[in-house]
């Protein structure tokens, strides 16, 4: 195949799966988020019953603004919801509640991976912040040892999102298994959390493929300009 073709296909590529797995993941909150799965219980009822019967009962839980924004705050020790999520009393919003909640299980359990991802997240940040400024200095000054070490901070970022597969996986496991425990999901809401889970799963499979094909065609446009 020719090189350039090549180039082609990875920057689409880069491009379009990302976005798939956003529009996926889009799609299946809209159709889980319609779909009730207990009467009185919201994300917030959920998330907090989960926390105190793990013994995590000084986390807090507060609503944040966004959608889809929800995430555990290792530093404050805190859990944000969104609103919908915060309020609401679907599928999806139990689900992302769970989720979320066992990240801060993780926390306490001291996961390997967490940590890791903690420690190395200041640098990958400043790598990732710097690379592509890095890489147009070296391809405007054809200094290719200063691309090589552009594209390897492009490949921090890579690094990163291989080791947050792992963490994502495990509290989307604890979260299925903490929602049996509260007897909150039949046949046909153990479904529906399953595929919300999933989808979610399949935005960062989708960024690890994205950023490794981004860093495959910048080991190509290297060669040819050499």
């Amino acid at each position: 195949m020719d090189p350039f073709v090549l180039e082609i296909i990875l920057l689409l590529g880069a491009i379009l799966l990302p976005a798939i797995a956003q529009g996926y993941i889009m799609m299946t909150y809209a159709r889980f988020n319609k779909q009730e799965a207990h009467k009185t219980k919201t994300g917030y009822d959920v998330a907090r019953e989960i926390l105190d019967r793990n013994g995590l009962n000084s986390i807090y839980i507060v609503e944040t603004s966004g959608k889809l924004s929800d995430h555990y705050d290792p530093t404050r020790k805190t859990i944000r919801l969104s609103h919908e999520v915060y309020h609401g009393n679907s599928v999806a919003s139990l689900a992302i509640a769970a989720h979320e909640v066992g990240h801060a299980m993780q926390d306490k359990e001291g996961n390997t991976f967490m940590r890791i991802r903690s420690f190395i997240f200041p640098v990958v940040r400043f790598g990732t912040g710097i690379a592509y400024f890095v890489l147009l200095l070296g391809f405007i000054m054809e200094f290719f040892e200063l691309i090589r070490l552009g594209i390897g901070l492009v490949a921090l970022g890579l690094i990163f999102q291989l080791i947050t597969l792992p963490v994502e996986f495990d509290a989307s496991k604890k979260a299925k298994a903490e929602l049996d425990k509260i007897n909150i999901s039949d046949a046909k809401t153990q479904n529906g959390v399953s595929s919300m889970l999933r989808s979610a799963a399949l935005t960062y499979v989708a960024g690890v493929l994205a950023s490794a094909m981004s860093i495959i065609r910048l080991i190509l446009i290297m060669n040819r300009r050499r």
